[in-house]
C-alpha cells in the first residue's frame, strides 16, 4: 500500500510520524472520509470545503491548495490501483513544544490512506440494528461540526454497541435530544415526512447529510429539520443513516423497537446511488 506523507508517496510502512505530533499527544487535528468511485472522490469539493471550515477554526494551517490536493488524492488511487475505494484525509497541527499551547507548532502533518470500500448498490442493503448509548454530545457543540481527531465519547459508544451485538450507537446531546450515531447522520420518516436532527443538537455538518436533504427537495419528498426525544424516534414509521463510506443505511432496530423498510428510503437510496454514479462517471 502506498500513503501519501506531507507531499510524498511512501510505501506504508515508512509513512511515521513523530511521537510529539500533536494529534498523537492531544487530538489535535482534523480528518475526512470520503468515497472514492471509479478513480474520483464522491463529493470532494464539499469534504475540502469542511476540511477548510475545521481548519479555520481549530487555527490550522493546510498545507496544500485545493488543487493540489484533489491531483494528489487521484494520484494515490491510481498508484494503488483502487479506482474504487475509502479514502481517509489526516490533518494534524504537527511537532510543538510540550503544552497544550499551539504555539510553535507551525509544520503542520497532512495524511492521505485509502481503504476496501464497503459495496455499494447490494442486491441485500444492509439495515442495522441500534442500541442507545450512555455517552452524551454536548447540546450547540460547535466542534461538533467538524472531524475532529478527537472521538473518543464516539469511540466508546461504538464499544457499547459491539458489547451488545449490535451495528452502532445512538447518542443523544446533553439535552436529552437524539444526535447522531458513532458513524452516520440520523434520520427519521413519519406520515411520508422525513426529519433529522438540526446542527444545533451537536451533530456533524454529514456531507452526505446535506446531499439527502437536496435529493429530498429535488424529488418533491417532504423534509425538515426537528429535534426529537427518544421516545419520539421509536415511535417513527422508518429510520435510516447517512455516512459518506455507505451512503444510505436503514435501520432494522432501537433497543427493543424495530422499524420496517420504507419505500421512500429506498426511493433516496437509489437516489443517492445514481448521483454517485453521474459525479464520478461524469455521465
Amino acid at each position: 500500500m502506498i500513503v501519501f506523507l506531507n507531499g510524498q508517496f511512501v510505501p506504508a510502512e515508512q509513512a511515521v510520524v513523530s511521537v510529539f505530533d500533536r494529534s498523537f499527544l492531544y487530538g489535535d487535528g482534523l480528518f475526512e472520509t470520503v468515497r472514492v468511485c471509479h478513480g474520483k472522490p464522491f463529493r470532494w469539493a464539499e469534504h475540502l470545503r469542511r476540511l477548510e471550515r475545521g481548519a479555520e477554526f481549530l487555527r490550522l494551517r493546510v498545507p496544500f491548495d485545493a488543487t493540489a490536493l484533489t491531483r494528489f488524492a487521484r494520484e494515490l488511487s491510481q498508484r494503488n490501483q483502487m479506482p474504487d475505494c475509502v479514502l481517509r484525509v489526516t490533518l494534524s497541527r504537527g511537532v510543538g513544544p510540550r503544552g497544550y499551547s499551539p504555539k510553535g507548532a507551525d509544520q503542520p502533518t497532512l495524511v492521505m490512506t485509502l481503504h476496501p470500500p464497503p459495496q455499494l448498490g447490494a442486491e441485500k442493503p444492509p439495515r442495522w440494528r441500534l442500541i442507545t448509548s450512555s455517552f452524551r454530545v454536548p447540546t450547540h457543540d460547535r466542534l461538533a461540526l467538524y472531524k475532529t481527531a478527537n472521538k473518543l465519547p464516539h469511540i466508546l459508544a461504538r464499544a457499547e454497541a459491539e458489547d451488545r451485538g449490535a451495528d452502532d450507537a445512538l447518542l443523544l446531546n446533553t439535552d436529552s435530544e437524539v444526535a447522531e450515531t458513532t458513524s452516520a447522520n440520523l434520520f427519521w420518516i413519519r406520515d411520508k415526512t422525513v426529519f433529522t436532527p438540526p446542527l444545533c443538537t451537536g451533530i456533524l455538518a454529514g456531507v452526505t447529510r446535506a446531499g439527502l436533504l437536496e435529493l429530498c427537495r429535488s424529488l418533491g419528498i417532504e423534509c425538515e429539520e426537528k429535534s426529537v426525544r427518544l421516545d419520539g424516534l421509536k415511535k417513527a414509521d422508518a429510520v435510516f443513516l447517512t455516512l459518506s463510506s455507505l451512503g444510505i443505511v436503514e435501520v432494522a432496530g432501537l433497543d427493543e423497537v424495530s422499524f420496517k423498510s420504507s419505500a421512500i428510503t429506498e426511493v433516496l437510496r437509489e437516489a443517492h446511488l445514481q448521483a454517485v454514479e453521474k459525479e464520478t462517471r461524469g455521465c
